[in-house]
């Protein structure tokens, strides 16, 4: 299913332009080879990655069916296919088998696979999330960021930690406080996990568009959270794996 960027998410595409190919002039079909006469066809500046397999936009994903579909594609997309081809063709051909490694190591991720759909509804931007503590976790967030400065200062002066006791009693506290925040990301990957399924509940079309609005600012929240956790999870192992 083609698919655009609307204000409110991303809607299916029937008010598109029907694709004509590029040789034979006869509708396409929108896939990657025409319909008509078989030539490849260039990329689509509306297609996303999950329409690239033929996919409807959905978060819940079949993992086995999609690395069929990259297997499959890959063979009938790859550049030797294409050597007496047209120059034309031929970069068509790169041009589609890029686009499908992308799309691939994109969608079979659960995690790149919804950050990807919300920057294409503009919810996400590239590059930027925000790095703000969840209220309910800020005790706990200060507590781990003083014995991380504790576990700093003590390294840097070669002493035992102060008030937190001895570098191995501090250590075994931050090992204790790493191994709480990663159950804390687990218990994210689960809440995302049932947005997904709310995700792919929403009606297709205008009607859905309160919905889709609703999931996506649940979904982008909960990605905040999760990118905020797994920072401080991974600050931690990198304090005690420094010695």
């Amino acid at each position: 299913m083609s698919v655009t960027k609307t204000q409110t998410g991303i809607t299916p595409a029937g008010t598109q332009q029907e694709a004509v190919c590029w040789s034979c002039k006869a509708p396409s079909g929108g896939g990657h080879f025409c319909a008509a006469c078989g030539k490849i066809q260039p990329l689509s500046r509306e297609a996303d990655y999950f329409a690239f397999f033929a996919l409807p936009q959905k978060l819940q994903i079949d993992e086995s069916s999609l690395e069929q579909r990259f297997h499959q594609l890959s063979w009938k997309l790859h550049p030797d296919n294409f050597v007496r081809a047209s120059e034309y063709e031929r970069n068509l051909a790169l041009e589609r088998s890029s686009e499908l490694n992308d799309a691939y190591r994109t969608l079979r991720d659960p995690i790149s696979r919804v950050e990807y759909l919300l920057l294409r509804a503009g919810v996400r931007k590239e590059g930027t999330t925000k790095q703000q503590a969840p209220p309910e976790l800020l005790e706990e967030v200060f507590e781990l960021n003083e014995s991380l400065d504790e576990l700093r200062e003590a390294k840097s002066e070669g002493l035992p930690a102060g008030a937190g006791g001895d570098l191995t009693e501090l250590r075994a506290k931050l090992t204790e406080a790493q191994a709480n925040f990663q159950e804390k990301l687990a218990e994210v990957d689960a809440e995302l996990k049932a947005v997904f399924a709310e995700w792919d509940d929403v009606p297709v079309g205008i009607e859905g568009d309160a919905a889709r609005k609703s999931v996506m600012a649940k979904l982008n929240e909960l990605l905040n959270r999760r990118s905020y956790i797994r920072n401080l999870v991974r600050n931690v192992g990198i304090e005690l794996e420094q010695g």
